[in-house]
C-alpha cells in the first residue's frame, strides 16, 4: 500500500473523489460502464442525471443515455432512500433484495394514511401485467405509461389521488414486479418519462447474490467509485444497518485502503490512494455538475467538500432540492443555472464569493457551453 505522502486537506480528499467518480481525466468510455462503475446514480430529476452521466462520459450527448435507457443498458428505479437511481440491470435485483423490505418499512406509515394495504399492491400487480401485455398486443407497445397505468388502476377501483398512485407505482418497483424501461413517446416526440415494463420481461437475468454477500459487494463498489468514504456515509447512501455495514467492511478491507482524516477512518480504493503518491490531480480542475449529483449527494457528511455555512445556498431551506454546482480543485464553491433570453440559452455562475474570476469563469462558461450541447444532442 501507499504512503500518504501528499498533504492531506479537505480539498485533495476532494479531488480524490472526483477521480473514484471519474470526473477527472478521461472518465468512461461508455454510457453503461460509466452507471456500472457508479452503482447508482442519483436520477430523480431525469434531466441532471443525464448530465450526471455525461460529465463522466467524455463526447457523450443526452440522446445516448437516453437510448441507453431505451436499449435497458441502463435502467433506472428506486433501489434505496426511496429515490430514483440509474444502474446496470444486473444490479437492480439483487440490491432491491438488501434494500426493499426496509424501504417498505420505511413507507409503512404512509401507505397506512393512504389506505394501501398488501392486497392492494398484489391486486395493482396483476392490473399493471395486464394493462402492459393489453397495450403490447394491441398496440405493440413496449410499456405502459405512468398514466395508462393509474386509469388501469382507478377502472379497478384503486384510487391514485394524493399521490396514493405514485406510492403503488414505487412499491411494485420496489418488488421487483416493474422497473422503469424505454422512454415514452408521444406525438413521434421522445418525452420526460419512461414506461413502465414487467421487471422479468425488461432484465430476463439478474445476478444472484445473498444478503451478506452483496452488501460486502456494495459496500466495495461504493467505496471505488465515492471513495474516500466512511462507514456511515455507506450505511446512509445504501440505508444498509451500521451493523451489518461493519461486518461487510471487516469481509473486504483488506481490498481498500484506510485513510485518517479529521479523527475519521475514510475508505478508498489502493488505485486512488496511489496518487498520494506523485500528488492528486485536478488541482485546478473545474466542473459544473448537475443537481443531486452523486459527487455532493452520495455521502451522509457533505462538509468535506461543502462549506456549512454554504450548505443552503445549494439546497435552500433544506428542502432536498439540491441545486447545481461548480467544483473547483475538488471545493464547491458556488451553483449555477441555465439561463434564457428569447431564444438564446446560457448559463450563470452565481458563486459564493463575489465572483470566480476571470480564468475560472472562462473555464464554467465552456463547461456551460459543454452541457448546452449535451443537452441538445
Amino acid at each position: 500500500m501507499p504512503a500518504a505522502r501528499t498533504s492531506l486537506t479537505p480539498r485533495v480528499m476532494g479531488r480524490l473523489r472526483l477521480a473514484s467518480q471519474g470526473l477527472l481525466g478521461d472518465g468512461f468510455a461508455s454510457v453503461p460502464q460509466a452507471v456500472r462503475w457508479m452503482t447508482a446514480m442519483q436520477a430523480q430529476d431525469l434531466g441532471s442525471a443525464l448530465w450526471a452521466v455525461g460529465q463522466r462520459v467524455r463526447g457523450t450527448a443526452a440522446s445516448h443515455v437516453r437510448s441507453a435507457l431505451d436499449a435497458g443498458t441502463v435502467v433506472r428505479s428506486w433501489p434505496m432512500r426511496g429515490t430514483l437511481h440509474l444502474l446496470a440491470p444486473e444490479d437492480l435485483g439483487w440490491i432491491l433484495g438488501i434494500t426493499s423490505d426496509r424501504l417498505m418499512n420505511m413507507v409503512a406509515g404512509r401507505h397506512r394514511e393512504l389506505a394501501i394495504t398488501p392486497d392492494d399492491i398484489n391486486h395493482c400487480r396483476d392490473i399493471a401485467f395486464k394493462t402492459c401485455e393489453i397495450l403490447k398486443t394491441a398496440e405493440g407497445a413496449p410499456g405502459a405509461s405512468r398514466e395508462q397505468l393509474f386509469q388501469a388502476f382507478e377502472e379497478a377501483g384503486q384510487v391514485t389521488k394524493a399521490q396514493r398512485g405514485i406510492h403503488l407505482l414505487g412499491s411494485l418497483c420496489q418488488r421487483a414486479w416493474l422497473v422503469q424501461g424505454p422512454m415514452a413517446v408521444s406525438n413521434g416526440k421522445v418525452g420526460v418519462q419512461q414506461l413502465f415494463v414487467p421487471f422479468a420481461e425488461w432484465i430476463p437475468e439478474s445476478r444472484d447474490l445473498g444478503r451478506e454477500e452483496g452488501i460486502s459487494e456494495l459496500l466495495f463498489r461504493y467505496v471505488q467509485s465515492h471513495g474516500p468514504a466512511t462507514i456511515r456515509d455507506f450505511s446512509w447512501w445504501s440505508q444498509v444497518p451500521l451493523t451489518e455495514a461493519r461486518k461487510a467492511l471487516a469481509a473486504v478491507k483488506d481490498r481498500l485502503f484506510e485513510l485518517p482524516f479529521g479523527g475519521t477512518s475514510y475508505w478508498l480504493s489502493p488505485e486512488a490512494a496511489a496518487m498520494l503518491d506523485d500528488g492528486v490531480p485536478g488541482a485546478r480542475s473545474l466542473l459544473a455538475l448537475p443537481g443531486f449529483d452523486e459527487y455532493l449527494l452520495g455521502y451522509q457528511d457533505r462538509s468535506l467538500v461543502l462549506a456549512p455555512e454554504f450548505a443552503e445556498r445549494v439546497v435552500p431551506g433544506k428542502n432536498g432540492v439540491f441545486k447545481r454546482i461548480i467544483v473547483s480543485g475538488g471545493e464547491v464553491v458556488g451553483t449555477w443555472s441555465r439561463t434564457a433570453t428569447g431564444k438564446t440559452t446560457g448559463v450563470a455562475s452565481e458563486p459564493f464569493a463575489d465572483q470566480l474570476g476571470p480564468a475560472p469563469e472562462r473555464s464554467f462558461q465552456a463547461q456551460g457551453r459543454a452541457y448546452l450541447k449535451f443537452m441538445a444532442g
